[in-house]
């Protein structure tokens, strides 16, 4: 591994790029932070694939594309003289060690959710009127989903029990069934949200990302439906004409690679 030295001259070299490149490059020479922000949002995407894949060199290859737009939005800041590098590292140090005072303070703590607790505390006395201020408006509803309780547990508001929040999954289902039965639509996506939200709940409970579950989930059909597709091709028989039971037998091969 490289040592400080060389990381801290890595770094340099970036910054020097980055400059080079606002100066001389007509494409770096136009982007605003409007323009890099769905570019942003990609890469962190990309990043999000290649861990889920467990690709450490294309994470190596992902962290340095957000990296390059760290130092981007740095340098578009230090032009309107609002901020550089340097504040936005000094930022995230100074939050670092005012919410760890168990590390750099007088304060102990048994375990990770007192870490937790003391985190979302420290926010309040910071100023903020609510400890879901931090939970992003354009978030994807269900990653929102995780980060509210996860947030509203950090102060206290939670069940004890795995159990009784599978209960309250169950409470929620038999709500949505009833809807269901009263083919009440509004009803219907009122509850269905219930459900959703409860089940995002319970993985909590049960330390599973349900981003992360749901990904692999919908990576794992893919690789088995294109799987169906190249039999399908294999065959020359375009799904649409073949049966369900025709198709089921390419499925259960599909799942065993």
């Amino acid at each position: 591994m490289n040592s400080r030295e060389q990381q801290l001259k890595a770094f340099d070299r970036l910054l020097t790029i980055m400059d080079e490149l606002r100066e001389q490059c007509p494409w770096d020479k136009k982007q605003t932070m409007e323009s890099l922000r769905h570019l942003t949002i990609e890469e962190t995407y990309e990043l999000g694939d290649a861990i889920l894949d467990q690709d450490l060199s294309e994470v190596k290859k992902e962290l340095g594309d957000l990296l390059l737009h760290i130092v981007f939005y740095a340098k578009i800041g230090s032009e309107t003289k609002d901020f550089d590098i340097a504040d936005v590292a000094n930022d995230i140090c100074e939050k670092l060690i005012s919410r760890h005072p168990h590390i750099y303070g007088d304060i102990s703590v048994a375990d990770e959710e007192e870490v937790k607790q003391n985190w979302e505390n420290l926010k309040l006395k910071e100023g903020k009127k609510s400890v879901l201020e931090g939970v992003p408006v354009s978030l994807p509803a269900l990653v929102k989903a995780n980060r509210i309780q996860d947030k509203v547990a950090g102060v206290g508001f939670d069940w004890e029990e795995p159990e009784q929040v599978f209960e309250k999954l169950k409470e929620e289902l038999e709500e949505l069934q009833h809807e269901v039965g009263e083919r009440n639509k509004q009803g219907i996506e009122q509850e269905f949200g219930d459900v959703l939200f409860s089940m995002i709940n319970y993985a909590r409970f049960l330390k599973v990302d349900p981003e992360n579950a749901l990904e692999r989930t919908n990576k794992k059909f893919i690789k088995r439906f294109q799987y169906l597709e190249s039999k399908s091709k294999e065959l020359g028989k375009p799904l649409k004409e073949m049966t369900l039971a025709e198709m089921d037998v390419y499925w259960e091969e599909a799942k065993k690679i």
